[in-house]
């Protein structure tokens, strides 16, 4: 931290990351640019940018912009604040190509799942925005053979489930993942956890995953690369063999303890394509009073979390 008022971490050599209330950003120096050259992953949710360009200009000095934006994928918590950076940033945004629909304004995501429990901000989901965003103009498929041409040494890696388009990063020479919400470093579903940053390796947030078979196989994938760091959408970095001991335990009993055991899609995932979503599993008959019930938690809960929010 260089300044009081820019809070921001270290998670590896050349990668620094940023905690906006209950979700993370991550800046990566891109070490074969003469010029400093850096690249954002995700944006937080809307409303960020000015943190985002104070982390920046911190880090990188005063003026500078990145050279590119990577989206690991396009919900609101992790693109919330793009179109607002874009117009003082205006550079490329990738993004895996099943996720543009959701990226220039033609498919709303796949619907949030409050009855899937856990947590406070299960409930508070109703709340949260599912519609596209239009960055058609900045919008760059990422090419999965080449990777991203401002992130030379990075491999991407598709990690479909909680969303189709789902991508994370890994950086083979000393390990370093950064997962998105393939999997956290935290509770996703509490309040609790979120807000006091607690440690725990779990899959992607119940509520808004909409593919547990592949989001299954998206860990064990991830868990196979063994990382010695792990920067994830929600929780505290988390490294060694602490890491790799939890991450380990996940891949191996997935269904066991990250499926939800209730919940709109625990036995039919959405189905999506490259257009968006073409069909979504139906709610069973005792929806309508447990989403009573889960506005009503929101309610308080959205009062709660966005007071704590205040203090970062």
């Amino acid at each position: 931290m260089l300044t009081k008022k820019v809070k921001y971490f270290q998670v590896g050599q050349g990668v620094w990351g940023m905690r906006l209330a209950f979700v993370n950003i991550y800046m990566i120096a891109n070490r074969r640019s003469a010029g400093k050259g850096w690249v954002l992953v995700d944006t937080g949710t809307k409303g960020s940018e000015k943190k985002i360009i104070a982390m920046a200009e911190a880090l990188f000095g005063p003026g500078t912009r990145p050279s590119a934006i990577v989206l690991t994928h396009g919900h609101t918590d992790h693109a919330g604040s793009v179109c607002e950076l874009l117009k003082v940033w205006d550079v490329p945004v990738y993004a895996h190509h099943m996720e543009a629909p959701y990226l220039t304004g033609r498919s709303s995501y796949p619907p949030v799942d409050p009855e899937t429990g856990g947590g406070l901000m299960s409930l508070m989901s109703v709340m949260f925005s599912t519609k596209p965003i239009n960055i058609s103009k900045n919008l760059r498929e990422i090419d999965m053979y080449d990777g991203i041409p401002e992130l030379p040494e990075w491999r991407v890696i598709h990690t479909p489930g909680h969303t189709a388009g789902h991508i994370s990063l890994f950086f083979p020479l000393n390990t370093t993942l950064i997962a998105g919400d393939a999997f956290t470093t935290t509770q996703a579903e509490s309040a609790y956890y979120l807000l006091t940053y607690k440690k725990k390796v779990s899959g992607p947030p119940k509520y808004i995953t909409s593919d547990w078979k592949a989001a299954a196989r998206s860990v064990r994938k991830l868990a196979a690369l063994q990382p010695r760091i792990a920067a994830t959408g929600h929780g505290p970095v988390m490294r060694g063999k602490e890491l790799q001991g939890e991450l380990n335990y996940l891949a191996n009993r997935f269904e066991e303890i990250a499926v939800p055991a209730t919940g709109r899609y625990v036995r039919r995932a959405a189905i999506t394509n490259e257009d968006g979503v073409m069909y979504v599993p139906p709610y069973r008959s005792s929806t309508k009073l447990k989403t009573a019930a889960a506005i009503t938690g929101a309610l308080v809960g959205f009062l709660l979390v966005s007071k704590a929010a205040k203090m970062w």
